[in-house]
């Protein structure tokens, strides 16, 4: 009888340390292209030596290691910054691509941009931003409406405030200062 009641309790603890939980693994997906971290509705902060260049805000992030890369969207929103840390315009768009190494954005879908400065406006559907230069630019069909000005046309590279831009084949209104 004891024997019986030393094997029963053998058995009994040996099958408590199987596995009871089998996690589900699907061969055919590649862990690499799945995103290291998620996150909804959140902020990002773009900084470069304590100077804060970009505020992002998004309802979904993915943040992917190979390529570094963050891919935002549900509605993306960027305030931009200067040297002194005032905002000088907002972006937004459906869709945007934050490059790690670089702190470059490339924004797509229904993007516009408004200085905050004089209520100009930039609308296109795919639009970059170099985090070095504080420069905006595409090669996509762009139309700026400002206070004295509509001028459209293809190709655009612009300071993020919009106060200084060069619009490539252009056509458009200005009026005279």
């Amino acid at each position: 009888m004891r024997i019986a009641l030393v094997v029963l309790i053998l058995l009994l603890s040996l099958s408590g340390c199987e596995e009871k939980i089998r996690p589900t693994v699907l061969p055919e997906v590649d862990s690499r292209s799945l995103p290291q971290q998620e996150s909804w509705n959140s902020t990002v902060l773009l900084s470069d030596t304590g100077l804060t260049k970009a505020l992002i805000r998004a309802g979904y992030i993915r943040v992917y290691e190979d390529p570094r890369q963050t891919l935002l969207s549900d509605g993306v929103v960027v305030d931009f910054f200067d040297s002194e840390e005032r905002r000088t315009s907002i972006l937004t768009s459906n869709e945007a691509k934050v490059n790690d190494l670089t702190n470059d954005l490339e924004a797509w879908g229904t993007v516009v941009v408004v200085s905050l400065e004089d209520s100009t406006t930039l609308k296109t559907e795919r639009l970059f931003w170099d985090n070095r230069r504080q420069l905006i630019h595409t090669q996509e069909f762009v139309r700026i409406v400002g206070t004295k000005e509509r001028i459209q046309g293809h190709g655009l590279e612009a300071q993020q405030n919009l106060r200084n831009y060069r619009i490539f084949r252009v056509s458009g209104e200005a009026q005279a200062k």
